[in-house]
């Protein structure tokens, strides 16, 4: 498989062992974990649910090793999220069946199911490389799927913080926070806030200010060969530093948080017809 970001390859080979991981409680996906195993039982394919799927489900244990050649997803962008994450560096690609409201990492929609998988289980999907952040503080490393996000502590409570790209100082910009977003999570928080979208297949981050008080603080499209440093130049308001939505540290004053494109990819399964502007077309322009 390629090493470079946002590119595709096709998957010839059939699916033998899967892991299975659902959102939230059992019945939010209603029968949709016994639809995927009639379907997998019919290809021949061994379904994984590790301790807590198997015990939510009530089902035995299919153990917790990952010597399997996918994870199979029956949830939203949440779940697809935590899949994404426990798969880093692992080689296994996600798929991702709907039972979200959004689900725009998803390929699947859940009452396609049965067709979905059965192609899937074929190695009639392709594999979208999409890249990492690294969030380096106080010489501790975190990695980020979809985004790192600095944000005040206090709710109401403005922000001063410096910012530099690539070592050229930007000024210091009054405001909430700002969100660092991958091409996979740059059509969530980083666009609910007017951030840009990246495609898949940009090896690229964006910087989005969360509600700044400055005409020029624009977002920005960041490539590779740079890294975003950000300074709080607040006196006494810590912020709160999370890379996916939990929190990784909190950046006091004069600290310095920096943020990059890591080297480890996530692996995002898709079917062939699923493409990136068909998926943002039915979920955001319909």
């Amino acid at each position: 498989m390629s090493s470079n970001a946002g590119s595709m390859t096709q998957r010839a080979e059939p699916i033998r062992r899967a892991r299975v991981v659902t959102r939230g409680k059992a019945e939010t996906i209603g029968e949709g974990l016994l639809r995927l195993k009639r379907v997998a039982d019919e290809a021949g394919v061994e379904l994984i649910l590790d301790e807590d799927e198997a015990l939510k489900h009530g089902v035995d244990a299919g153990g917790n090793d990952d010597s399997v050649d996918v994870t199979i997803v029956l949830g939203g962008d949440g779940t697809m999220l935590r899949a994404l994450q426990r798969c880093l560096g692992k080689g296994i690609p996600v798929v991702g069946v709907n039972f979200g409201s959004v689900g725009f990492l998803t390929t699947i929609p859940a009452d396609e199911l049965e067709n979905g998988l059965k192609r899937i289980f074929a190695g009639e999907y392709e594999v979208v490389e999409l890249p990492t952040l690294e969030a380096e503080l106080r010489g501790a490393r975190d990695v980020a799927v979809n985004d790192v996000v600095v944000a005040s502590s206090v709710i109401g409570r403005m922000a001063y913080l410096a910012w530099a790209i690539g070592g050229e100082e930007l000024g210091v910009v009054s405001c909430d926070g700002v969100i660092c977003s991958t091409p996979s999570g740059s059509t969530g928080y980083n666009l609910s806030n007017g951030g840009p979208v990246l495609v898949w297949g940009m090896d690229a981050m964006t910087v989005t200010f969360i509600a700044p008080h400055a005409l020029d603080a624009r977002p920005l499209v960041i490539p590779r060969s740079r890294e975003l440093a950000i300074e709080n130049r607040t006196e006494g308001l810590p912020m709160v530093v999370l890379a996916d939505g939990r929190q990784i540290g909190v950046l006091g004053y004069e600290e310095r948080l920096t943020v990059r494109l890591g080297e480890q990819r996530t692996l995002l399964g898709v079917l062939p017809e699923a493409t990136f502007f068909r998926r943002y077309r039915e979920t955001f322009a319909s």
